[in-house]
């Protein structure tokens, strides 16, 4: 462990406000790295990043793909899908934010970080700024079996915005994992909400197939997903159409994730018995 963070202070615990900003980088720094090590040590731990991006791809081009766009147009429907899968990819990896997290306190990791004088919010940052380059890697593998199947951008500077914007969602999903993985008992528990939230919000989005042919109740649900709105911002940067309103849903649904679930999430970890 680093000796940011095993520095011996008084028995107590500090407190988030009595370690000032350096404190807290310090410690977040020393954090990522022992999170980077434990991947490295645990390979297995992204599998789930390489290859769902993989899987998910290549399973609704072949096997969907030719029923909504037809046959001859499967080449349209990689350029349809690849951004939604992106918009994706944000509450998938931020499901496993939330088990892995639940399964660090069940095996004493998290009571030893809570035992030292470090802050709170430093341990679940780190947590998070992993789990981005996690995103970053899924992200760059969907983008390479998208491009193999015939992916077409025509804004390259747009491609690098939508990923942008595509993680910056995903921060703020993450925080309700994380508040997830400390609330919940165990780690299937906090995959089998996950999973009952993801669903509905993931099929019921503009991610697989336009809503236009969708009954009128359900297009009212899209209207609302934030995930039809990261998906549309995403495909108009790339290969361009308006963004602008698709681009402020996105962003102020991120802010509001993180305003309201990441002083809970911090709370919840500091008060966790």
């Amino acid at each position: 462990m680093s000796a940011a963070i095993a520095t011996p202070h008084a028995g107590a615990p500090a407190s988030d406000a009595r370690i000032g900003l350096r404190g807290h980088l310090r410690h977040t720094g020393a954090l990522i790295r022992r999170n980077l090590l434990w991947i490295r040590q645990d390979p297995e731990s992204m599998f789930d990043a390489v290859l769902f991006p993989i899987v998910f791809c290549l399973l609704f081009v072949f096997v969907f793909g030719g029923a909504i766009s037809g046959a001859d147009n499967r080449q349209e429907y990689v350029n349809y899908l690849v951004p939604g899968l992106m918009a994706m990819m944000g509450m998938n990896i931020a499901q496993g934010v939330g088990t892995g997290f639940n399964q660090d306190f069940q095996t004493g990791v998290m009571d030893r970080f809570r035992s030292l004088p470090i802050g709170r919010a430093s341990v679940l940052i780190a947590k998070i700024v992993v789990e981005i380059g996690r995103m970053l890697v899924a992200t760059a593998i969907l983008l390479a079996v998208g491009f193999a199947l015939g992916l077409t951008v025509s804004d390259v500077p747009g491609l690098f915005a939508a990923v942008g914007l595509s993680m910056i969602f995903g921060f703020g999903v993450m925080w309700i994992f994380l508040t997830l993985g400390v609330v919940m008992k165990s780690a299937q528990a906090v995959q089998a909400m996950g999973f009952l939230v993801l669903m509905p919000l993931q099929f019921g989005s503009s991610i697989f197939a336009p809503t236009s042919t969708m009954p009128g109740w359900l297009q009212a649900f899209t209207d609302y997903n934030p995930l039809s709105s990261l998906a549309d911002a995403a495909r108009g940067l790339m290969n361009g159409g308006p963004v602008a309103h698709d681009i402020l849903i996105t962003v102020a649904w991120s802010a509001v994730l993180t305003a309201v679930m990441m002083p809970i999430a911090v709370r919840k970890y500091s008060t966790k018995a």
